[in-house]
């Protein structure tokens, strides 16, 4: 068992906050030796439950649940921050020529070694990740995950058509490289398998049917893409599908849309489209900075919740700007500025942070598992340092309440904020 006492938040079922400025938070094994969240809450209401036990004292410190992304592109690492005019030429001129050379083994591993350690250094302990087509990227990507402890869901991308040479693969040969690396990875450890259409502009009709097909005889991996990004995109989509009521339709008629079912962006909807994610169970991977840094659009938080549906926050590297949730955070409230029904919404720092941990979660149907320290929760957790720069030590001195706080390490943030990443009590610091 292992006791830590700082300042503690986690989150109720309904999405409220709770924050014990002195905190418990009590790790053990389960009966299968998995760490779990024993018991969490106030100093004085537990700490008597476990006397003469060691305590690891971390004051000024916020422990707080490990962060959710739920959708970034492990390729794209080394495309980060390629300017480009929008979606489709920035993935001509600089997603497609990269990801070219992960046919190679060894380069797929430098590249996913590199990957994880970014996202644990900015305090992110779960995340639903694109490989590449090629089947060794996704065996590096678990290997390298697996080897952390770390959660993750990955998959290889299905693209039979409108590719270049090089990731453009074969209709039937995906879909048995799926089936095999479902077989070989999902469940292994705290890995699951997501297919993975890149989105229905490079996958035929056939590709398509087959994937919904592995989705069916597989209900419990996960399913993921890209939909109503771009409005170039959904053009092109119109003229590929002319039959298909919308973008996303397209996706329901081949069967994958269902609960583990994850799709980014989700920007050029109709009422229609939001009805049919929440009667689906779909989740929506809402991915701030990379519709500001592409033009893309802005998500729309308050259709999204009159409809009813699942979402969380992403980071969408490298489209997105930053492996930061900080910044990821800090681009939703942004958003949630325009773009919406009635513009001006202002999210919540709670909120924003709820999407990106228990609300993550709740969207990937991983709830009560991740994503919170509540008891029965695997133990994953950051450390953050309030004092971590002068200008965030000077702000959050002055916080007066929990959104003040939260808010500041918002704004303020990145990853000089996140002091330890900690996976099953192993601990990561930065640079270490």
């Amino acid at each position: 068992m292992h006791i830590y006492r700082s300042a503690l938040l986690r989150f109720s079922e309904d999405g409220q906050a709770l924050y014990d400025e002195d905190g418990l938070l009590a790790i053990g094994p389960d009966a299968s030796g998995r760490q779990r969240v024993q018991a969490a809450g106030a100093w004085h209401a537990l700490a008597s439950q476990f006397a003469g036990q060691h305590v690891t004292h971390w004051p000024g410190r916020l422990i707080a649940p490990g962060f959710v992304d739920m959708h970034v592109h492990y390729p794209q690492t080394d495309v980060i921050g390629s300017p480009a005019e929008g979606l489709l030429p920035w993935l001509e001129n600089y997603t497609f020529p990269h990801e070219k050379r992960f046919v190679t083994q060894g380069y797929a591993e430098q590249v996913a070694d590199f990957f994880l350690d970014e996202l644990l250094r900015n305090g992110v302990t779960t995340a639903l990740a694109f490989a590449t087509s090629h089947p060794q990227s996704v065996d590096a990507l678990f290997a390298e995950a697996r080897r952390r402890h770390l959660r993750l869901m990955t998959g290889k991308v299905l693209q039979d058509r409108h590719s270049p040479d090089g990731v453009r693969d074969e209709t039937e040969q995906s879909l048995i490289d799926t089936e095999d690396l479902i077989a070989r990875w999902h469940g292994v450890d705290r890995l699951g398998y997501a297919i993975t259409p890149r989105f229905a502009p490079t996958s035929s009709p056939a590709q398509l049917r087959g994937a919904g097909k592995l989705a069916a005889q597989y209900p419990d991996v996960w399913i993921q893409s890209h939909v109503a990004e771009n409005l170039d995109e959904v053009r092109w989509v119109r003229e590929l599908y002319p039959r298909a009521r919308s973008y996303l339709a397209v996706y329901d008629g081949f069967g994958l849309m269902r609960e583990r079912a994850v799709y980014a962006h989700c920007i050029h909807f109709d009422a229609e489209d939001r009805a049919l994610m929440r009667a689906r169970r779909t989740a929506a991977a809402v991915s701030p900075t990379s519709n500001l840094f592409l033009g893309s659009g802005f998500f729309d938080y308050q259709a999204a919740d009159r409809a009813g549906f699942a979402y969380g926050l992403a980071s969408d590297v490298g489209g997105g700007t930053s492996f930061s949730p900080f910044r990821t955070m800090l681009a939703a409230y942004t958003v949630g500025r325009e773009g919406q029904t009635k513009p001006g919404l202002s999210l919540s720092p709670r909120h924003l942070w709820w999407q990106h941990t228990a609300g993550a979660a709740r969207a990937l149907g991983l709830e009560g598992v991740i994503g919170n320290l509540q008891p029965g929760c695997e133990g994953d957790f950051v450390v953050l340092n309030p004092q971590a720069t002068p200008l965030l030590a000077r702000r959050t001195a002055q916080a007066a309440s929990l959104d003040e706080l939260l808010f500041a390490m918002i704004v303020l943030g990145d990853d000089r904020l996140v002091e330890q990443t900690v996976i099953s009590q192993a601990k990561y610091a930065p640079g270490a």
